[in-house]
């Protein structure tokens, strides 16, 4: 072989090499491979219905932890993946970060993690109890049932600083559609994906700029009158921030479309949800979405295997942690 082949072979292969390093630098966000339905049908064939049962009872002694758990799933797979490392606790982790601080649900995690170990020790990630929890809190506030793929493991990696970049209650359209094409979701997986806010709350402090201090005058002239002195009275200008309002005003309980059809009556209590209907972008999606013949439901268990699968880890990649609150 001359030396200049044998160069050139050199060469290629490094550049070979330099793709898959990227490529592996880059996956996390991304949608993940290796998960499974019936991952644990050999290993751990009650898992599922352990953590139904866990989060069955939680529901029952206080029905809020349904939203929480679907926003902690939302919120820790926007960060690095859907690899529970939203419930690892300690300082600066992304359980501290400002978007996070009100997330509900952690103990119930903790419930169906501690029945696992003893059941099926070392098997069951964090990740897929996370996972499993969120789809059964929407079947619990009556919405659809699907099934999820498990087989995540747990990540090792849980920084406030990574949790930057949620979507947040003041992004414009563009921002969302960002934020999600970040993650590789597309925009109508976007608007189906927070209509997830039909059973969601939020606290006084996320959107009384819209009620007092808008830019345009005193109030949003987009929110519906009726709702604006609501919402004044649950939420007083100086009054507590945390005080939590249904985001789906009159349904805020049962998972149905009756979110979207506040959107067309200007009954958004958050900016960003509200800016779905007034964007062109969006509004057709609302419009079929609040429909008559809404396939809401169907479309968001499609949405919701999609993110749960956002860089996921698995393999020999992460790890089974023994306590979800704690890297082993």
């Amino acid at each position: 072989m001359s030396l200049v082949r044998s160069v050139c072979l050199f060469i290629t292969f490094l550049s070979y090499l330099a793709i898959s390093v990227h490529g592996q630098a880059t996956a996390r966000p991304g949608a993940g491979s290796g998960t499974r339905v019936g991952f644990y049908s050999t290993t751990c064939p009650t898992a599922e219905t352990i953590v139904r049962n866990a989060v069955t009872a939680g529901f029952n002694s206080n029905p809020r932890i349904a939203p929480g758990i679907l926003r902690m799933h939302f919120h820790d797979c926007f960060v690095l993946g859907c690899d529970g490392s939203i419930l690892i606790s300690g300082a600066n982790t992304e359980q501290t970060a400002r978007s996070n601080v009100n997330l509900r649900g952690f103990d119930i995690i903790d419930n169906a993690k501690t029945q696992l170990e003893a059941a099926c020790p070392g098997v069951v990630s964090c990740a897929d109890i996370l996972a499993l929890a969120a789809r059964d809190s929407v079947v619990l506030t009556r919405g659809i049932s699907w099934q999820v793929p498990t087989g995540r493991r747990d990540g090792r990696v849980s920084l406030a600083s990574n949790a930057n970049n949620l979507p947040g209650a003041g992004d414009s359209v563009a921002v969302q559609q960002q934020k999600f094409s970040d993650v590789r979701l597309s925009t109508r997986e976007l608007v189906v994906l927070v209509g997830g806010h039909t059973i969601g709350q939020a606290g006084c402090g996320a959107f009384r700029n819209r009620l007092y201090n808008s830019t345009t005058g005193p109030a949003d002239p987009t929110i519906d009158p009726t709702l604006l002195a609501q919402l004044q009275t649950q939420c007083p200008q100086n009054g507590d921030a945390s005080v939590r309002v249904d985001l789906d005003t009159g349904s805020g309980t049962t998972f149905d479309t009756s979110y979207y059809n506040n959107l067309g009556r200007g009954r958004g209590v958050l900016q960003s949800d509200q800016v779905l209907w007034s964007d062109p972008a969006t509004r057709p999606i609302v419009q079929q979405l609040m429909s008559p013949r809404s396939t809401f439901n169907a479309e968001f268990a499609r949405a919701m295997v999609r993110m749960s699968n956002i860089g996921v880890l698995t393999g020999a990649n992460g790890e089974i942690r023994r306590v979800c609150s704690a890297v082993n």
